[in-house]
């Protein structure tokens, strides 16, 4: 039976596989999990998200999150406020103790990143970068359509570089 090339959607979910495993492993080193990881992330980029929207970004149950939350607070690396016009929205404010695991976490993700991408000219990972950024955008328009255009609007302003190859010279553009 012949090999059955990888496809699109297998080589972006096994390469998030084995980018999120190396990740957690190293995590661990500093008795933080993947999820806490990725909380402590998206709190840091949107201080004062609710806990409701946060485990959506996340993938997980809501009370998945809480105990998640739960061990955070404990570590004293997140504050969970009432919502000013609705106390049973809690607000997720990182304290400033998270910075400094935050700090080691950015770090194992710069040197995993550098290693994933070494081999790689500066343009082509320019041009990975701009392609994953468009197809994030593209995707994200069924979730949240109008920060989608907005960011789409954005990109328009900025053209995507041309596709060099390994030795740093342009592709050969291939019919359709």
């Amino acid at each position: 039976m012949p090999a059955v090339p990888p496809h699109f959607g297998y080589l972006l979910v096994d390469t998030s596989r084995l980018y999120l495993k190396s990740f957690a492993r190293q995590a661990a080193g500093l008795g933080v999990t993947l999820n806490e990881s990725k909380a402590l992330g998206y709190v840091a980029r949107n201080e004062g998200i609710s806990q409701a929207r946060l485990a959506e970004l996340c993938d997980l149950e809501p009370m998945t999150l809480v105990r998640i939350l739960d061990r955070m607070e404990t570590e004293g690396w997140i504050e969970r406020r009432a919502d000013a016009s609705d106390r049973r929205i809690k607000r997720l404010f990182l304290t400033p103790s998270a910075q400094s695991i935050l700090d080691e976490l950015l770090e194992i993700a710069a040197e995993l990143r550098e290693r994933a991408m070494s081999g790689l000219l500066p343009g082509d990972r320019t041009a990975f970068m701009h392609t994953l950024e468009h197809l994030y955008e593209t995707l994200s328009a069924d979730e949240c359509p109008k920060a989608t255009s907005e960011a789409r609007a954005g990109a328009a302003a900025r053209p995507m570089p041309p596709a060099k190859g390994a030795r740093g010279k342009p592709l050969a553009k291939r019919a359709p």
